[in-house]
């Protein structure tokens, strides 16, 4: 029951970094589309509707893992507070750009701003669980400044942000019209190469024994092989025009990161250096309420997934300047 509600967490998560990070992508690459408003429409059927995994995922992380939030939340704080800003900042930017044309650039700004700063931070959070962070006698963990801006984290950080906005431009390459989407695929060429280059240099730390403390290696090693060859396949399919190939290539390079953390360190959902840490079974809550919300996970997850097919399937053509 523990190592199901350990799959759901990661199964939203990756849903949330899958279906938000397109979002996170677009709004990055804002300023470097010249039709801005048909990028942003591309995204627009979905844009809150995607959001709803992230709230799932935070739901089941406090009533499935509470001695996980307990652990993980307090020392989190700052980048968890960085993410939510950013969220709340680009979509109110997104929303409100075209109400007025005063400070009109600097709603344009707060949209940039509202997908770089939770794609960075998102990365920094994956590079500190990939990482380990140190336990005290207390069998707390301390997460500090000191933790945060070592080389690894800090390429961790850069990776998904880079990885993001190439998602993104796979998206409006696949979603826009033809004009937008052949500018979308030679951004998204140059940021799928960028983001396999942050990649192998995080992995290069690793090797030289400053990066990751992986707790099942072998495993690590097949999932870290997924992310490259991932961002390979977008690049190529992407300079070669092939969208759809593209797109699922940078859904199997977003999934990639939350695989390595769950997969990689398991049994440990929080690891230390040391390779120890808070086990599933420390974190997860007792059988009776697991079994309560299984009751409940099993009604609201086929929903989530019917909701986001249907519209898919609602809005799967192209959109056109002028549609949001």
């Amino acid at each position: 029951m523990q190592t199901f509600w350990l799959a759901l967490l990661g199964l939203l998560l990756s849903g949330s970094f899958v279906l938000g990070g397109y979002d996170l992508g677009v709004q990055m690459l804002h300023p470097f589309m010249r039709d801005r408003d048909a990028a942003l429409g591309a995204m627009a059927p979905f844009f809150l509707g995607n959001e709803v995994w992230l709230v799932a995922f935070t739901g089941v992380l406090f009533g499935a893992f509470p001695h996980l939030e307990g652990s993980l939340l307090p020392g989190l704080y700052p980048l968890v507070v960085a993410i939510l800003a950013g969220l709340v900042a680009g979509n109110a930017a997104v929303q409100l750009r075209r109400r007025t044309r005063r400070g009109r650039r600097w709603w344009q700004a707060l949209i940039v701003a509202g997908g770089a700063l939770p794609a960075v931070c998102w990365g920094l959070v994956v590079g500190l669980l990939l990482h380990g962070v140190p336990r005290l006698a207390d069998g707390g963990f301390h997460i500090g400044a000191g933790e945060v801006l070592t080389p690894f984290v800090l390429a961790c950080g850069v990776c998904v942000a880079l990885l993001f906005a190439a998602h993104g431009a796979a998206f409006l390459a696949l979603r826009s019209a033809p004009d937008l989407a052949a500018r979308a695929r030679r951004a998204g060429t140059t940021l799928a190469g960028a983001a396999g280059a942050a990649a192998v240099v995080a992995l290069a730390l690793t090797l030289l024994g400053v990066g990751a403390s992986m707790t099942n290696p072998l495993i690590s090693a097949l999932l870290a092989g997924l992310l490259v060859t991932a961002l390979v396949a977008a690049r190529w399919s992407l300079s070669r025009g092939h969208r759809v190939r593209a797109f699922a290539a940078t859904c199997c390079a977003t999934v990639a990161p939350v695989l390595l953390v769950g997969a990689g360190q398991y049994p440990y959902v929080l690891a230390t250096e040391a390779g120890a840490g808070l086990s599933v079974a420390e974190a997860a809550a007792d059988g009776a309420t697991l079994q309560i919300l299984t009751a409940f996970g099993v009604v609201l997850i086929p929903v989530i997934l019917a909701y986001q097919a249907w519209s898919w399937w609602v809005f799967r053509a192209r959109t056109a300047g002028g549609y949001f």
